[in-house]
C-alpha cells in the first residue's frame, strides 16, 4: 500500500489502558511509523489501513482522560483533536467503566462532529454482568457506536464498517451537545455570537466551533493556542474590541451568578461528569452487586482505617528488616570500590583537589545514596505494586475519600499521597488524575507532607539509634518496634496532609469539592512477573536514577565547601555558625540546619553531611547506628534533639527534583515556592513548640 495515498485522516483517542494501542496495532499492522509531536518530547504513532472501499491514515494520539490538559502528553492529544484537521475521530472506551470514557467522548464531540465511539472490552463487561444498550447509546450521543473486543480481530470489521459510513455518508451529523449550567450557557452564547460574526472561526483554515472557542476564552485554558491559530489566518482574536467587550460581559454575567474565575473550571468539569452520568444511567445496566465480605471489612468504619495502618506497619516492617543487611553489605562494597578508585588516582599522580572532588566528594555521596536507597526501594516498591495489583489501593482511596472531601479536596488525592511514599515527584505527577485545577494544586502543595523513600532511611536511623537500640530482644523485635514508631510518624504526616488541605481550601484555593466515581475493582491474582518489572524498572530504577543524577554534583559542591578555607575556617563551618542560633531555637543546631539545606538535591545525604560536619573530616564516611548515637550525643544531642530532627525530616522543604516537578506541573515558580515554604513552616513550628515545652519542663 502506498503510505502517502489515503482518503481520510482519523484521530484515534481514548483514556489510558482502554485497548487503544491494541486497536491501532490490529488495524495498521506493519504499516506504522513513530516520531515526536511538534514542539513536544511526546511520541506519536501513525499508520495506514484499508477497508473494502477506502484507505485511511490513523493517528494514535496520547492517552488522555480529558481535553482540559495537565501534561505534555495531554496537551499533544488536545491540540491534535482541536487543530490537527483530522477528518474524523475514533474514541475508544472501556465497556467495564463506560462513564469515564464518555467524559472524553463528549468533549471530543464538541470539536469534531464526525466522531465514532468504539466501545471495547465487551467480553470483560459480559463476564462482569454489565449490559450496554449500544443502539440506545448511539441515539443518546447522536454519533455512531461500534461495540468490539479488540483482541478478537473479526470484531474490528464492525468498527471499520461504521467508520466508512461516518466518513463517506452524506447524511447530516447531529452529535449531542454538552449541557452546561444555564448561566454558563448564556455567557458562552454572548461571546460565541460575536466571535462568529467577527472572525468566522468555522472556516476550514481554523476549523474550531465558535461556541467551543468562546468557552475556552471564558475559562482561560487555551487563549494562546486559539489566538495563535487565528493569527495564521490574518485574524487577531485578542485585539478585537467587540470580542473583548463580549468576553467582559460574559464574565460579569458569571460573576453575578456567583461563578468566579477560581471555580469556573470546576463547574465545567462537573457539568461534563453529570452529562456522562446521565447517559450511562439510561444505557448501562450494572449487575446488582453486594459488597464482598472482604470489602465490607476493608471499607468499614470500624475496621477500614485500623487495617490500613496495620498494612502500612507490615509493609514498613518488611522493608526495614529486609533492607538492613543488603544496605550494609552494599555500602561496604561501594566504599571499598571508592578506596580503590582513590588509589588509582594516586597511581596516576592526579592532583589532590581532583581526587577530592571526584572520589571523596561526588563518588562517596553517590555511594551513600545508592547503598541507603536501593535496598529499601527494591523491597518497598514491589510491596506497594503488589497491593496495587491485588486491588487494595482503590479500597484505600475509598476509605480516604470522605476525609479529603470534608477538607474540600478531591478523594483522588489519596492515590497521589500513596504515590508520594515512593517519591514525592511521582506523587506530584500523579495529581494529573485530578480534573479540577484547584484540587490538583492542593494535592501538589501537600504531597511532600508524607515522607518519600529518600527520607525513610534518616527517620529510621534516628528511631533505631535513640529509641530502639536499647530494646531487649532479637533483631526482629527491634525492627518491629522501629516499624511501629515509624508508622506513627507516617500517620502524623497524613493528619497534617488533611489539615493543610483544609486550610488551603478555605484560604488560598477556595472552592467546593468535586465528586468522582470510584470503582472498586474485584480482587485479582497478582502477576508476579509484571509486578517485578513495573516496580524495579518503572519505579526503583527511575527514582534511583534521578537521585544519582543530583547526588554526584551535590557531593562535589559539598566537598569544596568542606575543604576550602578562608581565614583559617572552612566555608562549611561559616555556614554552620551562621545557622547556629536558629538551630538552637528550634531544638537543633547549625550543623543540622546546614545539612538539610545542602541536602536539597537528595534527602538521603543529610545524615552523612551531619556526620561530616561533626567530624570535620571533609569526607563523607560510613558509620554504624551505635557510632551514630555516640557521635551525636557527644555533640550535644538529646532525645528532644532526635525528636525535633525526625519531625523536621518529616516536615521540611521538598528536594530539588520535586520542586522542579511542581514548577512544571503547577505552571510556575510561585507554586514551587509555596510548596517549599508550607512544610518548612509546619516543621519549624512543630520543633519550636517541642523545644519550648522541653525547656519549660527542664526549668520546672
Amino acid at each position: 500500500m502506498n503510505n502517502n495515498s489515503f482518503d481520510k485522516t482519523i484521530a484515534l483517542a481514548g483514556n489510558p489502558n482502554v485497548g487503544k494501542s491494541t486497536v491501532f496495532n490490529a488495524l495498521t499492522g506493519l504499516h506504522q511509523h513513530t516520531g515526536n509531536w511538534a514542539g513536544k518530547t511526546v511520541e506519536t504513532a501513525s499508520g495506514f489501513f484499508k477497508t473494502k472501499a477506502f484507505s485511511y491514515r490513523l493517528v494514535d494520539i496520547p492517552g488522555t482522560y480529558s481535553l482540559i490538559a495537565h501534561s505534555a502528553e495531554e496537551e499533544a492529544a488536545r491540540d491534535y483533536i482541536c487543530f490537527g484537521k483530522a477528518d474524523a475521530a475514533v474514541v475508544v472506551c472501556d465497556a467495564t467503566c463506560l462513564e469515564r470514557g464518555l467524559n472524553l467522548v463528549l468533549q471530543v464531540m464538541e470539536i469534531c462532529p464526525k466522531t465514532l465511539v468504539c466501545v471495547n472490552m465487551l467480553d470483560e463487561a459480559k463476564r462482569a454482568g454489565i449490559k450496554i444498550d449500544l443502539k440506545l447509546l448511539e441515539k443518546e450521543l447522536g454519533v455512531p457506536v461500534a461495540g468490539i473486543t479488540a483482541h478478537k480481530k473479526r470484531t474490528l470489521k464492525i468498527l471499520t464498517d461504521r467508520l466508512d459510513e461516518l466518513c463517506f455518508s452524506e447524511a447530516p451529523k447531529h452529535p449531542r451537545k454538552l449541557k452546561y449550567i444555564k448561566p454558563l450557557e448564556a455567557a458562552v452564547r454572548i461571546t460565541a455570537k460575536v466571535i462568529e460574526h467577527e472572525l468566522s472561526l468555522e472556516l476550514p483554515e481554523i476549523g474550531i466551533p465558535a461556541e467551543w472557542a468562546a468557552l475556552r476564552l471564558i475559562d482561560g485554558t487555551m487563549i494562546n493556542e486559539i489566538s495563535e491559530r487565528c493569527k495564521r489566518s490574518g485574524r487577531n482574536i485578542l485585539e478585537n474590541s467587540a470580542i473583548s467587550e463580549a468576553l467582559a460581559q460574559s464574565k460579569k454575567l458569571l460573576s453575578d451568578n456567583g461563578i468566579t474565575e477560581d471555580i469556573l473550571q470546576d463547574k465545567i468539569v462537573g457539568c461534563i461528569y453529570e452529562n456522562a452520568e446521565e447517559i450511562c444511567k439510561k444505557t448501562v445496566t450494572m449487575p446488582p452487586r453486594e459488597a464482598s465480605k472482604a470489602d465490607r471489612i476493608l471499607t468499614s468504619r470500624a475496621f477500614g482505617f485500623p487495617i490500613m495502618i496495620l498494612m502500612l506497619l507490615v509493609v514498613f516492617w518488611i522493608t526495614i528488616i529486609g533492607a538492613n543487611y543488603p544496605s550494609e553489605y552494599l555500602g561496604i562494597a561501594l566504599f571499598w570500590l571508592g578506596d580503590r578508585i582513590g588509589e588509582l588516582f594516586e597511581m596516576i599522580n592526579a592532583p589532590d583537589w581532583l581526587s577530592g572532588i571526584i572520589v571523596d566528594g561526588a563518588y562517596r555521596v553517590l555511594a551513600w545514596v545508592v547503598s541507603v536507597m536501593l535496598p529499601p526501594m527494591a523491597i518497598f516498591f514491589p510491596l506497594f505494586t503488589l497491593l496495587e495489583d491485588l486491588g487494595y489501593l482503590p479500597r484505600v482511596a475509598y476509605n480516604l475519600d470522605k476525609p479529603f472531601h470534608k477538607c474540600s479536596a478531591c478523594g483522588k488525592q489519596a492515590l497521589c499521597m500513596c504515590m508520594g511514599f515512593g517519591c514525592n515527584a511521582a506523587g506530584v505527577t500523579g495529581a494529573r488524575i485530578i480534573d479540577s485545577r484547584r484540587e490538583r494544586l492542593i494535592a501538589i502543595l501537600t504531597n511532600s507532607l508524607v515522607p518519600c523513600n529518600g527520607r525513610f532511611p534518616m527517620i529510621l536511623a534516628l528511631i533505631s539509634a535513640f529509641f530502639v537500640s536499647g530494646a531487649k530482644g532479637s533483631g526482629i523485635l527491634e525492627s518491629l518496634l522501629s516499624a511501629v514508631i515509624f508508622t506513627a510518624v507516617i500517620v502524623l504526616g497524613i493528619m497534617m496532609t488533611f489539615l493543610t488541605s483544609k486550610i488551603l481550601a478555605k484560604t488560598l484555593l477556595k472552592g467546593e469539592p468535586s465528586s468522582f466515581t470510584l470503582e472498586l475493582p474485584p480482587f485479582r491474582k497478582p502477576q508476579i512477573g509484571k509486578i517485578l518489572i513495573r516496580s524495579c524498572l518503572d519505579r526503583t530504577v527511575f527514582v534511583l536514577g534521578r537521585a544519582v543524577a543530583v547526588a554526584a554534583p551535590a557531593g562535589a559542591v559539598i566537598w569544596l565547601l568542606a575543604n576550602i578555607s578562608v581565614f583559617g575556617n572552612t566555608l562549611l563551618s561559616y555556614i554552620t555558625g551562621f545557622f547556629e542560633p536558629f538551630g538552637q531555637l528550634i531544638g537543633m543546631d547549625g550543623a543540622i540546619i546546614t545539612a538539610f539545606l545542602l541536602g536539597i538535591p537528595a534527602n538521603e545525604i543529610v545524615i552523612p553531611l551531619i556526620v561530616m560536619i561533626y567530624e570535620q573530616s571533609g569526607v563523607i564516611a560510613e558509620i554504624s547506628t551505635e557510632q551514630l548515637y555516640e557521635l551525636f550525643t557527644q555533640n550535644g544531642w538529646t532525645v528532644i534533639t532526635a525528636i525535633c530532627v525526625i519531625i523536621f525530616t518529616l516536615f521540611h522543604f521538598p528536594c530539588s527534583t520535586t520542586l522542579l516537578t511542581i514548577k512544571k506541573e503547577a505552571g510556575g515558580w510561585k507554586w514551587a515556592a509555596l510548596a517549599f515554604f508550607i512544610p518548612l513552616i509546619i516543621g519549624v513550628a512543630f520543633c519550636l513548640v517541642i523545644n519550648l515545652f522541653s525547656m519549660m519542663f527542664t526549668m520546672a
